[in-house]
This record gives C-alpha cells, structure tokens and sequence, in this order.
C-alpha cells in the first residue's frame, strides 16, 4: 500500500531546492506559493525574482522532481511566476507600528500548549511591569479569547481595528472577527490578506512587548508572518518527549533561515506533581527541552510542570500566572520571562 503524501512532505521535499536568486531554499525564501495537493496531484506556483532564463527553468524542473519523489504523488503542476519586490501584497519586512519588541511564540507541532505558554509569558512581563499585547497569529486555531476571557467584536474599520483589553493586556484574535463554530477555510490571497490586517492594522497602543501565538508547524503561514515582520526574535515550545523535540527543530531551523533570532526554548509539561505529596512524575520523559538548547546553543529558558489549575486557568479565561503569581507554575513563568528579556539584551548589545 503506497504512502498518502501531504503538504507538509511536499515541503520538506521541495526544502532540498536552493532558490537561485534569495539564497536559502525555496521554501524558506518564499518562492513556493499555493502548495495544494489534491488526491495524487500536486499544485504550486514557483515566484522567482528572475523568472525568465535558463537557472529559473532549472529551478523549476529541480522543484518538480523533489515533489514527484515523494511517495503517493502521481503528476506535479506547477509554473513560475514574477515574485514582486513585496510578495504577495504585503508590507517587506517593517516594524508593527505601536510595539517596541515583538515575539514569536512557536512550536514544531500542536499539543504541546503553545498557546498557554504565550499568554503566561505575556502575563509574567505584565507582572515585571510591562506594556503587554497578545496577537492571536493561529488563524486556524484561534483559541486566546477563550483564554483570555474575551468575547465580542472589535471595534474599528478594514483599515483599522482596536484590540480588546483583558487582565491590562491588548488583545487581537481572528477568533474575535468570525463566529465559533465556523470553520476557518482559508488559502492563498484570502488567507495572506488577513494576517497582513492582523500584523499591520492594528492599533497597538504603546507596547513594550507584543507576543505573537504562531500556527503549529512551519508551514505557508509561518512564513508570511514571519518574512514580513521585523520580529525580535522567537521563543520556541516543546514537551519533553522525543517526537515533540524533533518537530521543534524543524521550527528552530525555519527561524533560523530566515533570520529571525531564536531567544531560547520553553518546555512545557516538564513534570507533575499530585497536590499534597513531594514526588515528581515525568510523564513525557525528561530532558527534551535541554536536548534542543543544547544542539543548537540557545537558553533553556524554563521548565514548566504540568498543573490542573494551568487547564481550569486557560477554561475560565484567567492566566494560572495572574490567578496564583506566587505559585510555582507563575514563578516558573516569570523565571522564563526573565530570562527572555536578559536573551534579548544581550542580542541587542551584541548587534553593532
């Protein structure tokens, strides 16, 4: 029985592809667009800075035979396609008006409670005495509000919309923009359009620190966040366990690519402990998180247990690190946000 590919192997195949023009691969670049795959049918198109000559239909025929390559793909279309001095329509990389510092908050796949571990760091610098902001950046998993507390819809225009405030935090969330139960279909133009509302229409007010929730994995979207925003740097998530630590390099290495500084990782789910008892019980594993900042020499910058309240916290809308700021988990939070901000200064030091 022949493999099922997907988009996912579609890409990692088409990462062996160098892009001529940008460096890098093609993938990483931004040159492979609308990567579709339907039943045995591949479909993409190639933008290429110079599209027109002998080193563009190289590339071009390299793309086709990485994608035929992969198990269970019978036929490859694809075509080049100029690639505009600002892809896709959207802004090259600029600062997010209003925000001094933004922060990716990633992981290589789901399930490992990114999106838990961005709002306790967010509500860990706010505790420090920051200006804090979240912006929802999982278009397809939109659960911060959720989270946070917040319902409704922003107020404001296409051009402009203004984040809610929650805990003191600003808040923005395509889960704000569409009901709940509806599905979010999106590809290509449509989709690149709303992350470029999300990362540049927003009326940010005064931030020292906007934290970004990625997508899970390393996908289209990933990048269109990423290439076009001038982001500080990225804080990456694991668990403890092997098949989550091999995912998250494929993140580390995304972000690495395309230049963007990885401030160190945090491991989520470290351990439990049962209330009342001092005994610690690695359910993951152990050591995965220090795996990773040792391969590729960047801060661990904290361990995080696994706690009922973390779960009862995100279900009622109230952070575990704002509920109970002087409880192990929040202390654990805070060590790590600390640590982030020392990362940072440094790198900043460090740039000439």
């Amino acid at each position: 029985m022949s493999a099922e590919p997907s988009t996912e192997s579609l890409s990692a195949a088409l990462r062996r592809v160098p892009d001529p023009d940008r460096g890098g691969d093609i993938v990483a670049s931004g040159a492979v667009r609308e990567l579709r795959l339907e039943g045995g049918k591949a479909r993409f198109l190639l933008a290429l800075v110079k599209p027109s000559g002998e080193t563009a239909q190289a590339t071009l025929a390299a793309a086709e035979r990485a994608v035929m390559a992969v198990p269970g793909v019978a036929e490859v279309s694809a075509r080049i396609v100029q690639a505009a001095p600002q892809s896709a329509g959207l802004p090259g990389k600029q600062p997010i008006p209003g925000a001094r510092h933004v922060v990716a908050v990633s992981s290589g796949t789901g399930g490992v409670g990114k999106s838990t571990v961005c709002v306790n760091l967010a509500a860990a610098m706010q505790l420090e005495g920051a200006r804090v902001g979240i912006l929802d950046g999982d278009i397809y998993g939109p659960n911060i509000p959720l989270m946070l507390g917040v319902t409704g819809k922003p107020e404001g225009s296409a051009e402009r919309l203004f984040p809610f405030v929650a805990h003191g935090m600003q808040v923005m969330s395509m889960g704000m923009l569409v009901p709940e139960d509806q599905p979010m279909i999106w590809r290509g133009p449509m989709l690149n359009k709303a992350v470029q509302q999300f990362m540049f229409q927003v009326d940010w007010h005064d931030l020292d620190w906007l934290f970004v929730d990625m997508p899970p994995g390393t996908g289209d979207v990933q990048l269109t966040l990423t290439q076009n925003t001038d982001i500080t740097g990225a804080v990456v998530v694991t668990t403890p366990q092997d098949v989550a630590v091999l995912d998250v390099r494929k993140a580390v290495r995304m972000f690495e690519r395309i230049d963007v500084p990885v401030l160190g990782v945090v491991e989520n789910m470290s351990w439990f402990q049962p209330p009342g008892s001092q005994e610690r019980y690695a359910l993951f594993g152990s050591g995965g998180g220090e795996r990773i900042a040792r391969e590729f020499r960047i801060p661990l910058l904290g361990q995080i247990p696994i706690g009922i309240p973390v779960r009862e916290g995100g279900d009622r809308g109230k952070p575990i690190t704002l509920t109970d700021p002087h409880g192990e988990i929040a202390q654990a939070f805070r060590v790590a946000a600390r640590r982030m901000v020392e990362r940072v200064h440094a790198l900043e030091t460090a740039t000439p």
